[in-house]
């Protein structure tokens, strides 16, 4: 009975009803208008269309179980160790950087949007790094292994990739005056945006939002962040706002001329999660293992993915330039 009821408090917890049921009890239904109510009320949104794209997918046949196996395997493992690891890293960039901050702004509403113009430049950073650093693609890769886009790819991350990426984010934030409350609202509508983005295209076919994908970023513009094709490699950082990816040149709407074709540019084995989760880590070693000299061993870690100490380089760049295409 005890492994019965842990089951029924892992599903109630995964839904978000737990909190919903408490805040049920507690709470009046004014208290819905609240931020924490918001949170209860949005929370549960997220699992329920998970459940209901896999259901149809499955019925449809449009994709099957195993497409769902990197996720499922990242969630269970960093459901004990990376979430915890990146509150403690953003509570940490908390305590030790808001005495340093340059200025302290209110939470008001002109300020949030101030916030969250920085978050989104702070995000970028994180997430521009990630592609461009051999050793912050590592713990990034695994998020673009799966080769079908749905919902739960949302969840497949290396457990050492939130804390690395909050390190940034927090402590851009936290230095340019955000107050703590702020810069965890900001998360909170980030974290639920960053998961619907992942939508698969076999329940949104168009996910280009009309006008609004115009100066947000799409479920459209993330498919093409998680692309292969030489075309869409190295685009569409931004989260929510891509204000940063016009500014930066990164900006690459969905093409109809160019199908999105989802994985890493590395051979590895389908819908292996082993592979997905420590295959560039093993790849890494490898290169720095054969590498001659202490500064090619050093490049192959700092260096952006596919340089050689050879200079037959297959970066991003490199790949775009040798197809004709410029940013």
């Amino acid at each position: 009975m005890e492994i019965v009821q842990a089951i029924g408090d892992w599903i109630l917890g995964f839904f978000g009803f737990d909190n919903l049921m408490e805040f049920l009890q507690n709470k009046t239904f004014a208290d819905f208008l609240t931020y924490d109510g918001i949170k209860v009320l949005i929370r549960p949104l997220f699992p329920i269309t998970l459940v209901l794209e896999l259901v149809r997918g499955l019925l449809f046949k449009s994709f099957g179980l195993s497409n769902y196996k990197i996720p499922f395997f990242s969630y269970v493992l960093n459901a004990f160790i990376g979430r915890y690891l990146s509150l403690g890293m953003t509570a940490i960039c908390i305590g030790f950087f808001e005495p340093k901050a340059l200025f302290h702004v209110s939470f008001t509403w002109y300020w949030f949007i101030y916030g969250y113009i920085v978050w989104e430049f702070a995000h970028f950073i994180y997430h521009y790094l990630a592609h461009k650093v051999r050793l912050f693609w590592c713990l990034h890769s695994t998020h673009h292994a799966p080769e079908n886009m749905n919902l739960s790819v949302s969840y497949a991350h290396f457990f050492l990739e939130g804390p690395y990426a909050d390190i940034i984010r927090a402590s851009i934030c936290i230095l340019a005056g955000l107050p703590p409350a702020m810069l965890f609202t900001i998360m909170f509508i980030d974290g639920t945006w960053g998961a619907f983005i992942h939508i698969g295209d076999h329940l949104v076919k168009d996910a280009r939002m009309g006008k609004l994908g115009n100066f947000m970023l799409s479920p459209a513009h993330h498919r093409v962040h998680h692309a292969r094709n030489v075309q869409y490699m190295d685009t569409n950082f931004c989260n929510l706002l891509n204000i940063w990816d016009r500014v930066f040149k990164t900006y690459q709407p969905e093409l109809d001329e160019v199908k999105v074709e989802y994985g890493i540019t590395r051979d590895m084995k389908p819908n292996h999660f082993l592979d997905a989760y420590f295959g560039e880590l093993v790849a890494l070693a490898k290169d720095v293992y054969g590498a001659p000299g202490l500064v090619n061993k050093f490049l192959y870690i700092f260096m952006p993915p596919g340089w050689s100490h050879t200079g037959q380089h297959k970066t991003a760049s490199a790949m775009k330039k040798e197809a004709g295409i410029f940013k």
